[in-house]
């Protein structure tokens, strides 16, 4: 159904091919998982599929790629608009229409099918994906994950025999990845269509994957094989064949029940040890101990910087964040912006509503200096309502909410910047520069720190990004790090990340979790809302789930988590009942169990990643 022959292709000043040596066929109705680090060519070699490449990015495309017997080099996407079906990263890019029901029909209207026809696929589709209730809704006022299923549901319209996708569960809850995956299972079996998809979720897709197509690093030669045969070699994999490498389980297993069946002995084997920085299992877990808060390290000068997104970078100099990444000091100066004990924001009673919808009620909510709190919930349940209550940028229609000693909403930007910073869920709204070295230059400006942190920190989260690199050139991981960067700068007493992981590899996740991990040490808050349940069980000290605008639970992350089947960490599936979270919890135990065993697969296990 795809063939690529000897296919390659270079941009326009790059100093390398983003693809080189593709030589491989993707047979019809087969789900093929196409996995990698970030900034290997995924989004490049899923665009060759769409003629997306080079038509509308640019570039030289050398070699040849047909789909269904059409050669993309000489049929433009509208002309394979009837066979290839694309959803990109980003689905606000990807819509033409103002309402739900409008864009699942666009696609069908542009292909001249009957209106019966359409009418008949719109409602199936609605049922599908679980859109019913939201066909009449304007595409602006929905979550962002409501919206990536709206995207879905409008390529699916047309049964086309080639779906391509780029992360399509990046931007949802569990349990609508799971339904989601679910059709796309249903359209291979059942209709022969053929799925090419990218995603970095490993743990939600890989058990369902016919073939898995792994690029290993920039330029270099793609490897198709079997699921299993590439996670044995792949540097990339989920925390479940993180743990049948440790426990040496073979054949690995990709499931949740086939690691069940492999995983009694290693039970046994920790029966006797408690998780690392938990009590013993099935008692309360404190992952990571809060830490004492510090002396505040902002200023209380006035000034607003650049304006990145609202409440984005306070205005202070540099003091000692990452010292790992630093090598020099700068003066810490006090500030009334970070408290030095009790909370650092509080939301009581707190109600929100948007039009006639009441968003949040009744929300009670606090974060301490040095604590790492996670939101979590199904999509639209209020987890980015809550972040923008907490940045000022929606006012509360009940209750109050004080951040460092202001209320966000009656306070100015320039006063609020030095005590809250906020990452969304579209990096893009924080970036305006030309060019990597540009945004980081201004971040260091706005932020009165020494020339190079900002650029220190995009070298920690994604290495090797060149300066001259234009922002939109990056993919959505390198984004979302770049921008992630941008507000780490200015040194946020409360620093709020809408689904930080959305487009990152394993790897870069687990440099994210170091930074946050130091940044928390040095006493700044953090809230994660977020839909990662393997980031939330390394790096969360209490988890708070909200569901249709309440929160429904509030506890430590062991708690909370491992009672919940939507989100429970692997790890946790696999070894309950005990409260074991993470890979690298299981590795420190049996090292400390049988030192010299498993000392050496201890480190770099986090969420997942790990030597073989």
């Amino acid at each position: 159904m795809i063939r690529f022959e000897q296919v390659s292709v270079t941009y326009e000043g790059a100093a390398r091919s983003s693809l080189q040596g593709v030589d491989l066929v993707i047979p019809e109705g087969e789900l093929t998982l196409l996995i990698g680090p970030s900034g290997v060519g995924k989004s490049t070699l899923l665009g060759a599929v769409s003629g997306l490449v080079p038509h509308f990015t640019g570039g030289t495309l050398r070699g040849r790629v047909t789909v269904a017997g059409r050669d993309t080099r000489t049929h433009k996407p509208r002309e394979l608009a009837d066979v290839v079906g694309t959803v990109g990263q980003d689905p606000l890019a990807h819509f033409v229409t103002d309402v739900v029901e409008d864009e699942l029909a666009y696609g069908m209207e542009s292909l001249g099918l009957a209106p019966a026809v359409m009418r008949r696929r719109v409602e199936e589709t609605l049922d599908l994906l679980g859109l019913n209730e939201l066909r009449d809704r304007p595409i602006a006022t929905l979550s962002g994950g409501q919206q990536q299923r709206v995207a879905i549901g409008s390529v699916l319209t047309p049964h086309p025999k080639v779906l391509v996708l780029d992360e399509p569960t990046s931007a949802l809850d569990p349990a609508a990845a799971e339904e989601v995956l679910a059709v796309l299972q249903r359209l291979v079996h059942d209709l022969g269509t053929t799925v090419l998809m990218a995603e970095h979720r490993l743990e939600r897709v890989v058990q369902y994957a016919d073939q898995v197509l792994l690029l290993p690093s920039p330029g270099a030669a793609p490897v198709l094989g079997t699921p299993s045969g590439i996670m044995s070699v792949s540097p990339v994999h989920p925390p479940v064949v993180a743990l049948g490498r440790l426990a040496g389980w073979s054949p690995l297993p990709l499931s949740i029940r086939d690691a069940r069946r492999s995983a009694a002995p290693l039970r046994a084997r920790l029966s006797a040890a408690a998780p690392a920085g938990t009590a013993a299992p099935g008692g309360r877990q404190q992952p990571h101990p809060a830490p004492p808060a510090l002396e505040p390290r902002v200023r209380a000068e006035p000034g607003f910087g650049k304006g990145r997104g609202g409440a984005g970078r306070p205005q202070g100099p540099r003091a000692g964040l990452l010292a790992r990444l630093r090598r020099g000091t700068a003066a810490a100066s006090a500030s009334a912006a970070e408290p030095q004990s009790g909370t650092i924001a509080t939301a009581r009673g707190l109600g929100v509503r948007r039009g006639r919808a009441e968003v949040l009620r009744n929300i009670d909510f606090a974060v301490a200096p040095g604590e790492t709190v996670a939101l979590m919930g199904r999509n639209g349940a209020g987890k980015s309502t809550l972040l923008a209550a907490l940045t000022g940028m929606v006012e509360p229609a009940t209750g109050s909410v004080t951040v460092a000693g202001a209320t966000p909403h009656r306070t100015a930007p320039a006063q609020m910047v030095r005590r809250v910073g906020l990452v969304p869920q579209e990096p893009r709204d924080l970036l305006y520069a030309d060019t990597v070295a540009a945004e980081c230059a201004a971040a260091d400006s706005d932020a009165a720190a020494a020339p190079g942190t900002c650029r220190d920190l995009v070298r920690a989260l994604l290495p090797d990004v060149p300066d001259d690199t234009h922002p939109r050139d990056l993919s959505e991981g390198q984004r979302l790090a770049l921008a992630l960067a941008l507000v780490l700068t200015g040194r946020p007493a409360l620093l709020l990340l809408d689904e930080p992981t959305r487009g990152l590899d394993y790897a870069a996740k687990v440099r994210l979790i170091e930074i946050l991990r130091a940044l928390a040490a040095e006493g700044h808050a953090i809230v994660l809302a977020t839909h990662d349940v393997e980031l939330a069980a390394e790096l969360a000290h209490r988890v708070v789930i909200l569901a249709g605008g309440e929160v429904v639970a509030d506890g430590p992350t062991a708690e909370v988590v491992v009672s919940s089947p939507a989100f429970a960490p692997q790890v946790a599936k696999i070894l309950a009942p005990g409260h074991w979270l993470t890979v690298s919890q299981v590795a420190e135990a049996l090292a400390a169990r049988a030192p010299g065993t498993a000392s050496g697969t201890a480190s770099g296990t986090a969420s997942g990643t790990g030597p073989a």
